[in-house]
């Protein structure tokens, strides 16, 4: 029971009565198995690589609840307090992608982390809520005002983001970042010529990437070519969903975390199938689309341009995630190294989507004065 009044005007008091509660019990939902499944999955990862065994569950245990409080803090924002964040991160994290292609620490063939005070940091994941707001942001000033060239400002910040990441490589989280963009040029009212010469582009950049990245091209091959086989990682990831059929085998019983090397990480709800069953991954997924749909349902009937492009930027952005995640553990797509959305672990992984999130949270806030009374919070 809530212990905080309507009369009362203080914070938290207002946060609790404009925020979306059902929304926010869906991620803390998602949290919690996520730390279920960081708990079930980790220890037997850590021990074969020579780790102490609850080594990841002890950072996991770090970053998780920081990025929680951190959501909680961004969803007390305003509009223009989540314009702000957004272009000081974006800022931050474009300098800091400059920096890993000159001090970076590869691994697997990629260039994409910095090695901060012991913890490794991915810059690329902090670009992707950032960018939505600022791309958002730009969308609807030109909307706005004639006179301001957000949609070419719009365009160049994309080309550099997009290039940014080329170079990495990171191919997985261009096409990530170049869809929540599409999608939110499309909102700002794209011309559908426009929208025909950008699928297109797209598509050529896709061959291209075929035939410019060895690793691109590799995962492409093995999925399309089934005498070839699937990848150990995926043929593995399909047993254990066999394994665990309706139900699971029960917790701690599962054997495909002692053998995938990402078990903890991008594989992770392949130990979710095994031990708990098919019933467990529906559920996740259907916590997935309650916020996504949720989402969407809220914002499109709010009147601000600017909450409507970012909310819907940032969703697209959480759902694609999601997504390709799922999608790669099942062999429905090509094998991408992305997390499940504040389910695998990876700490900065965390702490992006928890800003993401509590943007979201902050600009789906009841706001009075809003024609249909959702959209962000106080301005």
């Amino acid at each position: 029971m809530s212990t905080f009044t309507r009369t009362d005007t203080s914070l938290l008091s207002r946060w609790w009565w404009t925020i979306d509660r059902w929304t926010l019990t869906a991620v803390m939902a998602i949290a919690g198995l996520g730390a279920i499944l960081v708990l079930a999955a980790s220890p037997a990862v850590a021990h074969r690589i020579g780790l102490e065994n609850f080594h990841f569950v002890h950072r996991h245990f770090i970053f998780l609840p920081l990025g929680l409080l951190l959501m909680l803090g961004v969803s007390m924002m305003t509009p223009r307090g989540v314009r702000r964040l957004a272009l000081v991160m974006f800022v931050g994290a474009l300098l800091a992608m400059v920096l890993v292609l000159f001090i970076g620490v590869e691994t697997k063939g990629a260039t994409r982390w910095l090695s901060v005070a012991g913890f490794s940091l991915q810059p690329s994941e902090f670009i992707k809520p950032s960018f939505a707001v600022v791309a958002a942001w730009m969308f609807s000033a030109q909307k706005l005002d004639d006179d301001v060239p957000g949609y070419a400002i719009a365009i160049g910040l994309f080309v550099l983001v997009s290039g940014l990441l080329l170079l990495q490589p990171d191919f997985g989280m261009a096409i990530v970042i170049s869809c929540v963009w599409a999608v939110q040029f499309f909102i700002a009212g794209l011309p559908l010529v426009l929208v025909g010469a950008i699928a297109l582009l797209f598509i050529l950049g896709g061959f291209g990437a075929y035939l410019t990245f060895d690793h691109v091209r590799l995962r492409i091959d093995r999925f399309l070519d089934p005498v070839g086989g699937k990848g150990y990682q995926v043929e593995r990831s399909l047993d254990a969903f066999v394994n665990g059929g309706l139900l699971g085998r029960g917790p701690g019983e599962g054997r495909v975390k002692e053998v995938l090397p990402d078990a903890h990480t991008d594989f992770i709800l392949a130990v979710a199938g095994e031990e708990f069953g098919l019933l467990l991954c529906l559920l996740i997924v259907a916590l997935f689309a309650f916020v996504v749909m949720r989402g969407f349902s809220r914002v499109f009937r709010d009147s601000d341009f600017f909450v409507m492009v970012a909310v819907a930027g940032l969703l697209t952005q959480f759902a694609l995630q999601a997504i390709i995640n799922i999608a790669s553990t099942t062999n429905l797509v090509p094998p991408k190294g992305m997390t499940l959305p504040f389910i695998s672990y990876g700490g900065s992984s965390t702490l992006a989507l928890a800003l993401g999130m509590g943007m979201v949270l902050a600009l789906t806030r009841v706001r009075p004065g809003s024609n249909s009374g959702y959209g962000g919070g106080y301005r």
